[in-house]
């Protein structure tokens, strides 16, 4: 009996140190580079380092390293949120007139999306990309995202409706994460809820194929795909303007400077 006790004591305690040294787990974020751009919004940074950027006078813009393309439409008022996630198919909203604008490549306009005389009315707080001709859309008045398939003016799909303020939306083909003050809810493309997380104060995301990063005042906090552990990211203390991940790089923006910053699990 001694023995089976001792025995008990020592798993316990093996336990109890395993549990421990996975809360000691974190990741780090060090500085690789920088790079002077004036902006006011940086919306996404690819594999190739193109930049995609919004300037005074609400003009959108891609920046390769040879060529500065550019989109404007002034009639619209401010960009509130672009989504490069399918560089084919960038979508540009305008809250404001509740309006999504689809771009090609070369930031010439395929599609005119004005949710105001859509044959069914929608407010639209929130868009961003879903596959093929879709945009996940989370509709104010009825408080659920929709999967809108905009070629053809169908909704596909509703999801349950939430029950506290939205704070941010992202997604790719896959998944679309929905950020709100209580929960971070995790969707596939069909629409299901996968993985609902407590929200303990994070206030906007960043999300790319490896990682989903989430900001919480001027620190940062990554949740690796297909786990439900949101681990602290060790990184300079800098205020935080603005947030983007690419791969294993993240991308810090302020007062003029974007920093990039080396994502690595410890």
């Amino acid at each position: 009996m001694q023995k089976l006790f001792l025995l008990f004591l020592i798993s316990s305690f093996l336990g109890f140190a395993q549990g421990e040294n996975q809360q000691l787990v974190t990741a780090t974020a060090t500085l690789k580079d920088s790079t002077i751009i004036k902006a006011e919004s940086i919306f996404g940074i690819d594999n190739y380092g193109t930049f995609y950027y919004s300037t005074e006078n609400n003009t959108f813009n891609k920046k390769t390293k040879d060529t500065i393309i550019s989109y404007s439409n002034f009639q619209l008022g401010e960009i509130t949120s672009a989504n490069t996630f399918n560089p084919l198919k960038i979508n540009l909203f305008y809250k404001d007139f509740n309006t999504v604008i689809i771009l090609d490549n070369r930031l010439a306009e395929i599609s005119k999306i004005d949710f105001n005389s859509n044959t069914t009315y929608k407010n639209v707080s929130f868009v961003s990309s879903g596959y093929n001709n879709t945009l996940w859309l989370f509709n104010e008045d009825f408080q659920y995202l929709e999967l809108y398939d905009y070629a053809s003016n169908k909704t596909k799909l509703k999801t349950v409706p939430v029950q506290s303020k939205v704070l941010d939306l992202k997604s790719d083909y896959n998944y679309c994460f929905l950020l709100t003050e209580n929960y971070l809810y995790i969707y596939n493309y069909f629409g299901s809820l996968i993985r609902k997380l407590k929200n303990t104060g994070y206030e906007s995301l960043a999300f790319n194929e490896a990682h989903l990063v989430l900001k919480k005042e001027d620190s940062l906090f990554i949740l690796e795909k297909n786990q439900t552990e949101i681990l602290p990211v060790k990184h300079p203390k800098m205020l935080i303007n603005q947030f983007l991940v690419t791969n294993e790089t993240v991308y810090l923006y302020r007062e003029n400077l974007l920093y990039q910053y080396q994502l690595k699990l410890d």
